[in-house]
């Protein structure tokens, strides 16, 4: 369970959205007949909004071919394993758009104020999560790092989220997330995972045949998991 004296809690986190932003990524044209209605979403979620994050500094104590044990949880991952293979310390983190939002959104029937209203949780989740990575840059110095989320890879299946949670303790108390039976977070724009030192770049999209995907943040390397994985 965590340490609450050493993990760190983020509850105050500010939520400016971009809306120009927002509007353009929703493909919504500035005059255009839903843009009012849209702004007046965007002032709600302003004025409701509590995104979160939590994040605590970890230690790799035992390793092996296909896992590694982070303050005695065992995660069996070769793509973990050896994207940590030079650190002694990880940073397992969570961050959420929060209960609020959440709630919010499951308040909207109509299917276009429900689909704006996800994007606006997204946002807020991005704010959470960035925020988790300013305070720990700050806090520790780790230098150069990436990440890793349970789920994102077959070689990390969603399976290993459970043991991840258990690193955090009771994140519904700490943070207002729960773990589902289906081993899904809520609220659903919320993301988990393990950010380590590292001198080369990862991004598990690299190793994601998936087209077409709306959230890839680097492009597919067919050759890498031989290269440098196998």
């Amino acid at each position: 369970m965590t340490d609450l004296t050493t993990a760190h809690i983020l509850d105050n986190i500010p939520f400016n959205p971009d809306i120009a932003g927002l509007m353009k990524r929703l493909r919504l044209k500035e005059g255009s007949k839903h843009e009012k209605e849209f702004c007046r979403l965007v002032d709600e979620a302003r004025v409701l909004a509590r995104p979160r994050g939590l994040y605590l500094q970890a230690f790799i104590t035992d390793r092996g071919e296909d896992w590694v044990v982070i303050d005695g949880r065992r995660f069996t991952s070769r793509v973990l394993r050896v994207n940590v293979d030079q650190a002694y310390r990880v940073f397992p983190f969570l961050a959420t758009c929060g209960q609020e939002l959440q709630s919010w959104a499951e308040g909207f029937g109509d299917m276009l104020l429900h689909f704006w209203a996800e994007a606006i949780k997204e946002a807020a989740l991005s704010c959470a999560l960035q925020e988790v990575n300013r305070h720990l840059e700050a806090e520790y110095r780790p230098g150069h790092t990436s990440a890793m989320t349970p789920g994102s890879l077959e070689d990390w299946p969603i399976q290993q989220q459970s043991i991840l949670f258990d690193l955090f303790g009771d994140t519904s108390e700490l943070i207002g997330v729960r773990l589902t039976s289906s081993l899904m977070m809520n609220p659903t724009k919320s993301v988990s995972g393990i950010r380590f030192p590292t001198d080369t770049d990862f991004e598990s999209c690299q190793l994601c045949p998936r087209e077409d995907c709306p959230g890839r943040r680097a492009p597919y390397e067919p050759e890498l998991y031989a290269n440098r994985y196998h």
